[in-house]
């Protein structure tokens, strides 16, 4: 992979730092992202156990812990776990499993996940190859990818273009990685839902 701030030709967006929490936990947050929204879509099973890469604040990963049995929730900026774990507390979350991440490493136990969410995230990465790799390997054979990312095709979402990503560009990436394409959501203004599997169902005898 080039060092040059580059992936698979699009630039890879700043992440979003601690110092910006604030943004993160907006009050009208929930208008475009409609997060419940968002999780109803997926149809979680009560007793799975969910991984929030990249989680942050913990905008999701609280949500996530209400309804599934175990959220692993991740972040390469311990202040951001910090803040989420105060979150938890305070809205008494038990289920709720902080893990420092590394740039090129999600630290996740192999084989532990039933779905992975990255919510605006997967675009920051900056070694995707590896994080994916190590994502892949803990989902369980029939786990699913979740990425909600910004619409790059529509000029109208007004966020930097390193922000977005289009439907092919993702559906590219994360076939490379080894992830199957299931289906694209589009019911959010602003960004899509994709769905992938860990692998490609196998083909009938």
């Amino acid at each position: 992979m080039p060092d040059d701030g580059t992936y698979q030709g699009r630039p890879i967006a700043q992440t979003c730092s601690y110092l910006g929490a604030d943004w993160l936990d907006r009050a009208d947050r929930a208008d475009r992202e409609q997060p419940d929204r968002v999780l109803d879509a997926l149809r979680l099973d009560p007793g799975a156990t969910v991984a929030d890469v990249g989680a942050g604040t913990g905008y999701f990963t609280l949500r996530l812990a209400r309804r599934v049995a175990r959220v692993i929730a991740t972040d390469i900026q311990p202040e951001m776990l910090e803040r989420l774990t105060a979150h938890a507390a305070r809205d008494e979350l038990r289920n709720i499993e902080p893990i420092v991440a590394g740039a090129h490493d999600a630290r996740l136990p192999a084989g532990c996940c039933d779905l992975v969410l990255l919510v605006d995230v997967y675009h920051e990465l900056t070694d995707p190859d590896a994080v994916m790799a190590g994502i892949r390997r803990a989902l369980k054979p029939a786990g699913r990818l979740v990425l909600v990312e910004y619409r790059g095709e529509d000029p109208a979402v007004a966020i930097k273009p390193e922000h977005k990503m289009t439907l092919p560009q993702i559906r590219a990436e994360l076939t490379a990685h080894g992830f199957a394409f299931v289906e694209s959501l589009e019911f959010l203004p602003d960004q899509r839902i994709v769905i992938f599997t860990r692998d490609a169902a196998p083909r009938p005898p």
